[in-house]
């Protein structure tokens, strides 16, 4: 009964937040697999709008995953210093793109096990790439909001992002998986945030447990 109840609920809440935001997309400015998967990387540790801001720079300097291999990692630096532990982002980036130039012959992976070997993406990365850019659902992808909010709607009790992903899966269909993502991390920077959730003037109050909230 319990999970049948759980069910019911990411079926409502998945039905309200769809109507809320008919057209979920990323805050991220890309057009290409390779610029998503790239701005992705960046993002970590750092703000949609911040990485959208150094990203217009680094593709007019290195296009694709050819160019960027070719570069100086020390270049990569200077460009996406402003992004956060840019040391390591430019040095997997630079990896990620010799892999994908001598690899996979300049095209990204088209499945979690081959994008996962690229150095810097994990399942959430390899997630958002394969989803938005590609269509193909392998999984969903984890983020601070997705792990908040799915833990207040008691949706997993899990603090893990490999255990609360398996724990969303089932919960929504396939073919929404991106979708899902999204309509959270939406609704998790506008409502339910992490240090002031409106619960007041939530549109899903009637049947959000708020486990955790005011704790």
């Amino acid at each position: 009964m319990a999970k049948k109840k759980v069910l019911e609920r990411a079926e409502i809440i998945y039905d309200r937040l769809i109507r809320r935001y008919p057209d979920p997309q990323s805050e991220l400015t890309w057009k290409t697999e390779w610029e998503l998967l790239v701005a992705t990387i960046l993002s970590a540790q750092c703000t949609d709008v911040r990485v959208n801001k150094v990203t217009p720079e680094l593709f007019k300097r290195w296009p694709g995953p050819e160019e960027l291999a070719l570069a100086d990692v020390t270049e990569i630096e200077k460009v996406i210093r402003t992004t956060g532990i840019y040391h390591n982002k430019a040095k997997n980036l630079s990896a990620t793109a010799k892999m994908v130039t001598h690899e996979y012959s300049g095209k990204l992976p088209r499945n979690m096990k081959e994008m996962t070997k690229l150095p810097g993406v994990a399942r959430k990365t390899a997630n958002i790439v394969l989803s938005n850019a590609m269509g193909i659902h392998e999984g969903i992808a984890v983020d601070t909001h997705v792990k908040r909010l799915s833990n207040r709607m008691g949706l997993t009790e899990s603090s893990n992002p490999a255990v609360i992903e398996k724990d969303l899966m089932p919960l929504f269909k396939r073919e929404n998986w991106g979708n899902a993502n999204h309509i959270m991390v939406l609704f998790g920077r506008e409502v339910c945030s992490a240090r002031k959730p409106m619960c007041e003037d939530c549109p899903l109050n009637d049947i959000c447990p708020r486990i955790g909230v005011g704790k």
